[in-house]
Parts: C-alpha cells; sequence; structure tokens
C-alpha cells in the first residue's frame, strides 16, 4: 500500500484497487527471490501466471509456445517440479510467469539476484529483447552497469529519494553516478543499505 501520493497507470488511479483489479489492468509483477511454486511443475506455475486468460485455450497455448521458445530450458522441464530448478532456471520461470499475464506493464524486482554472471547477461539480454518488442518495463536493479545498458531513462533512488534523473546514457556518463555506483562503491560512509537505481525501459 502506498504511504503518500496517488498511483496513476493508463490515465486512472489504481492506488485503491484490489491487487486481483491491478493484475486485470495489464500490470504483471516478478518478485524479488523469484517466489516460484517450489512443489508445482514448470508448465503448472506458467499456467499460473495466465490466470486472467484461462478460458482463452487457444491463446494460452500460443503463449506456451512463446515461452517455451523464449526459454527452451523450460520446455525441455516443463513437467519437473519448479523448485528442483537452478536459481537461473528459476529466474527464467518467474519471468515467463509474469509474461503469461500478457501484461502491458512489467515490473521486475532485482532479477539478478544471486545468479551467476553468464545467467545474468541472458536475464538483461532477455529484458533487451522484451522491451524491443514493445513491452513497458520499470526495472529495479543494484547491478547499476547492465540496467544503465539497456534502459531508456533511468533513476537513482537513495534511502527512499529519487538523487538523480534522466536518460539512461547520461546517467551512466555522471562523474556522481560513476563514483558512487559505477566505480566499485558498494555502501555508503554511514553504513546504511546503498542506493540503487530504478531504471525504466520503455517504448519510444
Amino acid at each position: 500500500k502506498r504511504s503518500t501520493g496517488e498511483i496513476h497507470f493508463a490515465g486512472r488511479r489504481i492506488d485503491r484497487w484490489k491487487a486481483h483489479r491491478v493484475a486485470r489492468s495489464g500490470i504483471s509483477h516478478v518478485p524479488e527471490g523469484r517466489r516460484v511454486f517450489p512443489a508445482s511443475t514448470v508448465a503448472e506455475n506458467l499456467l499460473l501466471g495466465a490466470y486472467r486468460h484461462r478460458r482463452d485455450h487457444r491463446g494460452l497455448n500460443r503463449d506456451l509456445d512463446a515461452i517455451y521458445e523464449r526459454f527452451p530450458i523450460l520446455a525441455e522441464r516443463r513437467d519437473q517440479p519448479a523448485g528442483l530448478l537452478s536459481g537461473g532456471e528459476q529466474q527464467m520461470l518467474a519471468i515467463g510467469r509474469g509474461l503469461m499475464s500478457r501484461p502491458r506493464f512489467l515490473l521486475l524486482d532485482e532479477p539478478s539476484l544471486g545468479l551467476a554472471p553468464l545467467m545474468v547477461a541472458q536475464v538483461f539480454r532477455i529484458i533487451r529483447e522484451l522491451a524491443d518488442e514493445g513491452t513497458t518495463i520499470l526495472l529495479v536493479e543494484q547491478m547499476a552497469i547492465q540496467a544503465l545498458a539497456v534502459a531508456d531513462h533511468a533513476y537513482v533512488l537513495e534511502t527512499g529519494e529519487i538523487t538523480a534523473e534522466g536518460p539512461a546514457a547520461i546517467i551512466a556518463a555522471d562523474p556522481a553516478v560513476q563514483a558512487a555506483y559505477l566505480g566499485g562503491v558498494t555502501s555508503p560512509p554511514d553504513g546504511g543499505s546503498p542506493a540503487r537505481p530504478l531504471v525504466g525501459r520503455r517504448r519510444v
């Protein structure tokens, strides 16, 4: 729930809506830590993401085929429990589950968390592809260099306040941002949490 202010999406105020209504409006969330359903199969996890389209059987099959084409490893393991997947495979499953709702706006929270470098590169490549295909994405990510490389617009948040905002390329070239977030500084002098870039990848 919001603490102050209002939240608007597609011209409508939505902060008073219940969660299922927000989801039906075309917003999909891929949470930090993936949060797949470990005892359910890969296919069952994907179908849960498509709940609001559950009566569109032909469309569901097309959507599943598209996910399996984008993530071939999920096709190979569609009948396996999600809890047996690696961290990177679970991240792919979480993104695929989010896409099964056919979102207009996809929220990604720390998709690189706990992943090996090669898998991180693959996840960011997929994010770039999704944006280029027309999905509007809001990405919250601590790996600033990778996030800024795929973004159109960026915000830097520090203790809940926006400290920098602008085109991602300009933010990436800002000397203050480079010194604080791109040059190896991992925490502020007071020992608190480091600021994180809130990066929006959006259609042009």
